[in-house]
C-alpha cells in the first residue's frame, strides 16, 4: 500500500516536472532569438570593483574597445586594499569616457556593494545603466550595442547572460556552468511568462527611472547580497522587462577552481531567495521540491523493484524531456558541452543545493569582498 502511493507520488511529482520544463521553461528554450532594433541611447556602463587588480587592468580595456557611439564608463572602487584604485586612475586619465567613484569605508554601510553601486548609479551621466562586475568581460565588441537594442519605450529592464569560461579536463567546471545555464533558463523562461523574478549582475541594464521607482537598493540595504536579484524581483514586471540572449551580449568571468571556493559562492547567492515575492519563493521552492522528490521515489521504487517497469518509464520520460528542453536552451546559452554529462551533473547540483540549505539555517556566509 506504502509503495503504491509512492508510485503515485512519483507519477505527480513527474508531471510537475513536465509543467516547469516543458510549458515553462520551453518558453525560453523554444524561442526562436529574435534580433533587437539598434539603438542610439546614450549608456553609462557601471563597473564596481574591491580588490580586483589583475581583472580590471585586463578587462577594461575591453570595455573601452566596444563598438558603441555614446557611452561612459563608470568605475567605482568599493574601498580596495590592492592596486585597484590606481589602476582605475590611470584609466581615468586615459580616456574622457571613464569616470571614477571612489567609495571609501562607511561604518553604516561597511563591506555593501550596493551602497557603492548606489554611489555610482548616482554618478553615471545617462539615462540607461548597463552593469557588470570587476571580474568579467564581454564575449564581443557588441555587447553594449546587443543589450541595449532591446530597450524601448516600455521594455527599460534586459536581463542578460553571465556565463563562465570554460575550463579543460575540469569536471567542476562543468558543474558550475550547468548551474549557470539551468538559472538562467529559470529567469529567462520566467522573465518570458511574465514573472520576472532575478537576473544576475555580471550583464544586466536597466534605466535609471526603474532604479529610483524603487528607492533603489534602500528595503533591502542591509541585506548583503542581491544588488541584481533583489532589484529585479522588486522592480521588474510584465511590462517593463525583456531578455538578452544573443552571443554577442555575453559576458564571462573566470569560475571557482575548487569544491569549497563555489560553495562559499553559492551560499553567498541563495541567501537572498527567502527575501523574494512570495510567489517567487513558491516557484523556486516547488521546482526544487519536485526534482528532489523525484529522484528519492524513483531510487526507493526501485530499490523495492515495486512495477519497476512503470516506475523505469516515467524515469525516462522524465529525463527525456529535461534533456530536450534543457539541450535547447544550452544551445542557445552555448553550454551544449554540459549536457553530455546532464544525468549525472544534475543529481550533484541537487543534493549540493541540498547541503547548502542545510548548512545556512546553521551559519550565515561571508559576502561581499
Amino acid at each position: 500500500m506504502v509503495l503504491e502511493i509512492l508510485l503515485y507520488a512519483l507519477g505527480v511529482v513527474t508531471l510537475i516536472q513536465f509543467v516547469y520544463y516543458i510549458v515553462i521553461f520551453g518558453k525560453f528554450s523554444f524561442l526562436k532569438a529574435r534580433n533587437g532594433t539598434p539603438k542610439k541611447v546614450s549608456v553609462s556602463v557601471i563597473v564596481c570593483a574591491k580588490n580586483e587588480a589583475k581583472n580590471v587592468k585586463q578587462f577594461v580595456p575591453l570595455l573601452l574597445q566596444q563598438n558603441y557611439p555614446n557611452f561612459e564608463l563608470v568605475l567605482i572602487d568599493d574601498a580596495s586594499t590592492d592596486e585597484t584604485l590606481d589602476i582605475f586612475e590611470e584609466f581615468e586619465k586615459q580616456d574622457s569616457r571613464v569616470k571614477l567613484v571612489k567609495v571609501a569605508n562607511n561604518e553604516a554601510f561597511w563591506g555593501n556593494k550596493k551602497y557603492a553601486l548606489t554611489l555610482g548609479i548616482k554618478a553615471a551621466k545617462n539615462d540607461y545603466l548597463l552593469l557588470t562586475d570587476g571580474d568579467c568581460f564581454p564575449n564581443s565588441k557588441n555587447w553594449i550595442s546587443e543589450m541595449t537594442a532591446h530597450f524601448t519605450e516600455k521594455k527599460t529592464i534586459v536581463l542578460g547572460y553571465g556565463a563562465y569560461t570554460k575550463v579543460k579536463n575540469s569536471f567542476l567546471n562543468k558543474i558550475i556552468r550547468f548551474e549557470t545555464l539551468l538559472t538562467a533558463t529559470q529567469y529567462f523562461a520566467w522573465a518570458k511568462n511574465g514573472k520576472p523574478y532575478m537576473g544576475i549582475g555580471r550583464n544586466l541594464a536597466y534605466k535609471t527611472t526603474e532604479f529610483y521607482n524603487v528607492r533603489g537598493f534602500i528595503d533591502h540595504m542591509k541585506i548583503r547580497s542581491g544588488d541584481d536579484d533583489l532589484f529585479i524581483n522588486q522592480a521588474a514586471t510584465a511590462k517593463n522587462t525583456t531578455i538578452c540572449f544573443s552571443e554577442d551580449s555575453f559576458t564571462y568571468s573566470e569560475p571557482k577552481h575548487t569544491f569549497k571556493e563555489w560553495i562559499t559562492q553559492k551560499r553567498r547567492h541563495i541567501t537572498t531567495a527567502k527575501h523574494y515575492k512570495t510567489f517567487d519563493k513558491f516557484q523556486l521552492g516547488l521546482f526544487y521540491f519536485s526534482q528532489l522528490s523525484f529522484l528519492i521515489l524513483a531510487i526507493i521504487l526501485l530499490a523495492f523493484q515495486h512495477k519497476w517497469i512503470i516506475v523505469l518509464t516515467l524515469v525516462a520520460v522524465r529525463y527525456l524531456f529535461t534533456w530536450i528542453s534543457l539541450g535547447m536552451a544550452s544551445e542557445k546559452l552555448k553550454e551544449k558541452d554540459v549536457m553530455y554529462w546532464f544525468p549525472i551533473i544534475e543529481i550533484i547540483v541537487i543534493f549540493t543545493q541540498l547541503s547548502l540549505f542545510i548548512t545556512n539555517i546553521f551559519s550565515k556566509p561571508n559576502h561581499w569582498k
